[in-house]
Formats: structure tokens, sequence, C-alpha cells
């Protein structure tokens, strides 16, 4: 889908201090502007060591291996998938997870998770399996245009289970469900545990017992919110390191995150708002500037 953040004010600062957040400017660790192939990024993700991403919705159904040094796209790898609205992409370390869950509106019954195997660096698009769920307290399916509480746009895979992070609009939390990777029914989605977060989250990914949590709010504030794993795939019941990262206005629509040994990678795809149009950015913080 093609998201707009709505502009209510230009004063962002006051909600960084409101809310306690450590300011740490991204853009500063600006790399390059993204390919226009890949301008509508949407989610980051490693696998053996190469980042992938791809685009949301009205975009064609593919992966993109792209350097983590550059943002320079390397390979596109085409599905044989439908992209109704992809939104978030993780693997168990042999098949990706395509999120195509988007849903804005908070209108949808046909949320699903593709599964495809990945060997010898090619998708094999002929075993790819539907995970479809619903969140068992949805009852209302009303349209609500970026007001519903189960929009979503986060995913990892850890313990052999996929865990998704609401975008709750209205609520301006998340909540925390897990998934069976290995049920093809609709199935239920788990609820584990929420968190007000006080934005709306747009990607996560998990790394050595820290889950790293992107979103902004719809005064355009980016933020980065860092979990420690207090249990065995239980997050919340510490508060998080907070980080305001700047308006989108300045470094765009955050949109992906992923992670590795040296650092955190951050994309963000074009952003038009009534007061100027931001370039997709490709961003790297090296580990030891967020002081972990």
């Amino acid at each position: 889908m093609k998201k707009i953040i709505l502009v209510f004010t230009l004063f962002f600062f006051h909600i960084a201090f409101s809310q306690q957040a450590e300011i740490f400017k991204l853009k500063k660790f600006r790399v390059s502007v993204l390919n226009d192939s890949i301008q509508e990024t949407s989610g980051l993700n490693f696998l053996k060591g190469k980042l992938y991403t791809f685009n949301d919705s009205g975009n064609p159904a593919e992966l993109y291996e792209i350097d983590k040094n550059s943002g320079k796209i390397l390979k596109s790898l085409k599905t044989n998938t439908e992209n109704k609205d992809w939104e978030a992409l993780t693997n168990d370390g042999e098949n990706f997870y395509v999120g195509d869950f988007g849903n804005n509106a908070g209108t949808r019954k046909d949320l699903k998770i593709y599964k495809i195997p990945f060997q010898n660096n090619q998708l094999q698009n002929d075993l790819t399996k539907t995970i479809s769920f619903y969140y068992p307290e949805q009852n209302d399916f009303t349209s609500k245009n970026i007001s519903t509480d189960y929009d979503l746009e986060s995913m990892i895979y850890l313990n052999g289970k996929i865990h998704i992070f609401t975008k709750e609009w209205s609520s301006k939390s998340t909540t925390h469900y897990t998934i069976d990777p290995e049920n093809f029914e609709n199935q239920a989605a788990q609820k584990v545990e929420s968190y007000k977060t006080g934005f709306v989250v747009t990607d996560t990914y998990y790394y050595e017992k820290k889950l790293y949590v992107v979103g902004y709010t719809k005064k355009t504030e980016v933020f980065l919110d860092i979990f420690s794993e207090s249990e065995s795939g239980i997050f919340f019941k510490e508060n998080p390191k907070h980080f305001y990262l700047g308006s989108a206005l300045t470094i765009g629509q955050i949109e992906g995150i992923a992670v590795d040994e040296k650092g955190i990678y951050i994309s963000g795809e074009k952003f038009y708002s009534p007061i100027k149009k931001t370039k997709p950015f490709f961003y790297f913080i090296p580990k030891e500037k967020l002081k972990l």
C-alpha cells in the first residue's frame, strides 16, 4: 500500500523529550539513495550473511539482494506469489518468510505469510507454501484507515515460531503474537505480550537476545527502541533503550531494520508530504555508536 504520514505539526522535538528519548541523528549515518527499483522498500533481512529487501504493494513480487556496504542491488529473485501488500521478511536459515499482511484499514481477512525454500542462492518457488492466520480478538472489519489496531508490518523467526508485532494506529502500541510455521490451515495468532511504544511499528529484528524496533508517528517523528530478551521469546517486561532518530521529512519513512556483528542497517522508502519529498535512503550505524 502507498503509505502517507499525516503532518499535523512541525514541532517535532517535544515528543522526544516527553518520552525521554535519547536524540540520535540518523542522517549522519546515511550511506546512499536506494535504486528506483526499491524506492518502496519495506523491510530488511539477513540470510547467510547476505542482505535482502523488497517492495510493498503495487510492485513486483520479488526479493532483492543488496550490498550491505552501499545499498546497491546485486540480484533480483522472483517469486510465484502475489504482492497484495508485502510488509515483512524473515527466515529460518533455510526458508524465507514473506509477510503479505499489510492492513492499514483493518479490513483484511486474508492475512498470510509465504514460506519459500531458499537453496543455492535461488528461491525454490515450486515448493512455496502459504501460512494463513487471523487475530482471534478482532471482531470488527469495518474500514478504519490508519486508525486500526490490526495493521502489521514486522516479524521475526525465533525458537521455531514466527513472531509478529502489530502496527497499532489507534493505541500507538504493539502486540506480540506467535504463529506456527508448520501449520498451513487458517490459524489463530497466539497473543504473547503488548507494549505502549508511542509510535507505530514498521519493522523489527532479533539479534543476540535483543529486539530492535523501528517506527514513526503521524507527526513524522521516527524512533528506534531496543528491547532486551528477559526470557526466551519475551521482550516487553523491561523498558527499552529509546532513541529519537529524526523526522521523516529529513531521513525518509523508515520501514526496514537489520542487524549483524558490525552494526545496524536501516532503510526508508520515499516519503511524500505537503511540505517536501524525501528520497529512499539507506543507513548504517556502527555498533559502537549506540553504545549498547
